[in-house]
């Protein structure tokens, strides 16, 4: 563990590395951080070594120098609803009583401070396995660990349990899922976000039945078919998720990803396999979404205009010249201009996440139009009334007629802009 030899808040100290980091070792990681249990301890003890006290809930210890978190062994017992219903016992706990505690064997593995390994629950056999399997029966008691063996499930790509998938049904069905903040929710989301195959975080909260309970705006895209000749990957959801894969490895650029086609979601059963509309009326459920995470406000932002902006992307050879100025006005002007990069990154996913014999024949094509659709908007950015008014004749036109001026000029860099770019096929589905 690398510990200083003449560390003297540690030595004597009967402590182990343990959860993430032992975990994240075996993977083959720099482990992010370094927390440790602490056993036959208290927090007189663990505070006469000169710890600082950090935990609230339950005695956890900050390291004076390394910054390490140092926790006492704890057994858990569930005293009513929620991940927060839980009574603490640090007395005379021992390290695989601790362990037993934890979510996932990968997470309950301990490593002493010459190196060996204590690893009562196979952990280590699981991760070999690639298999994301619950330590025990603590495992039903908390909700929020539904959500972390989903985001593990992004992050590593590991499959679930079968036994540990259907605790997790127990757990959607027992309406424990109900007591989750919305802040617990959207951590999960996005690290999972962040992670090797976003995908896998909505497909293992659909198998242990939490992605209705928890992501309705997402469920909701199950079973909505589209055009089987522009998207024979299958209906809105598995679109969905194929577009949160290939869209930028942060968690802001797959937000928009995953909320571009919510639309979709509201279509009547008849309508289908049309869409007519979805865009519009899928930037209010994008930005509701954010706010029911409460995710900072630019998710919001950013998804609802991605939901209503897209697939101007995929027109961009289409679009007239004052489309292009109206979209520019109606996104905010030149201050918003960053936004529309986003917008472009989520067509350019949305592409990537379909499967047709256009993509296959011009796997570059809206890559292509990206570039034609932003170029033309940052021409459209550039104009400034001194380009075509001297001082004077601005103060003269008044802003009304200064407005209209500045809406021609903007029109004219458009046309300029679209005759320097080559026109591409624009016969592409949605």
């Amino acid at each position: 563990m690398n510990h200083d030899p003449n560390d003297a808040a540690v030595a004597g100290l009967d402590h182990y590395l343990v959860g993430g980091a032992v975990r994240d070792l075996f993977l083959g990681k720099t482990p992010k951080d370094r927390d440790y249990v602490v056993i036959n301890a208290t927090p007189d003890d663990m505070l006469a070594r000169g710890f600082l006290v950090v935990g609230a809930d339950f005695p956890v210890f900050l390291h004076a120098e390394t910054k390490h978190e140092y926790a006492l062994a704890r057994t858990e017992r569930k005293s009513g609803r929620g991940y927060q219903g839980f009574v603490v016992s640090t007395n005379g706990v021992t390290l695989e009583e601790d362990l037993s505690q934890r979510d996932l064997t990968m997470n309950a593995m301990a490593m002493t401070p010459d190196g060996a390994i204590i690893d009562p629950f196979n952990g280590r056999r699981d991760l070999q396995d690639g298999v994301l399997r619950h330590v025990g029966p603590a495992f039903a008691e908390d909700p929020l660990r539904v959500l972390r063996v989903a985001r593990f499930a992004a992050q590593t790509g590991f499959t679930v349990a079968p036994e540990t998938a259907e605790l997790g049904r127990s757990l959607a069905r027992s309406g424990e899922l109900d007591t989750l903040t919305p802040e617990r929710v959207a951590g999960e989301l996005t690290k999972a976000l962040g992670g090797a195959k976003p995908s896998r975080f909505f497909e293992t909260l659909d198998e242990m039945d939490a992605l209705q309970r928890l992501f309705p705006e997402v469920a909701a895209l199950k079973g909505q078919t589209q055009p089987v000749q522009h998207h024979a990957e299958g209906d809105a959801y598995v679109h969905t998720l194929l577009v949160v894969d290939a869209a930028a490895p942060d968690p802001l650029t797959r937000f928009c990803a995953l909320a571009h086609d919510l639309g979709k979601g509201l279509t009547p059963k008849d309508l289908l396999p049309k869409h007519h509309g979805h865009e519009a009326a899928g930037a209010p459920i994008a930005k509701a979404l954010a706010e029911r995470l409460k995710l900072p406000n630019r998710y919001g932002e950013l998804a609802a205009k991605s939901a209503r902006w897209h697939a101007h992307v995929h027109r961009a050879d289409e679009l007239t010249p004052q489309s292009f100025v109206r979209l520019f006005d109606e996104n905010g002007g030149i201050n918003r201009l960053g936004d529309l990069e986003m917008v472009a990154a989520v067509a350019v996913a949305d592409f990537e996440g379909h499967r047709s014999a256009l993509r296959d024949q011009y796997p570059h094509l809206t890559h292509v139009r990206a570039q034609r659709f932003m170029n033309v908007v940052t021409e459209i950015g550039k104009v400034r009334a001194h380009h075509f008014a001297d001082p004077d004749q601005i103060r003269a036109m008044g802003a009304e007629k200064l407005k209209i001026k500045l809406h021609e000029a903007r029109i004219n860099a458009a046309k300029t802009a679209m005759r320097q770019h080559v026109r591409h096929d624009p016969n592409l589905g949605r």
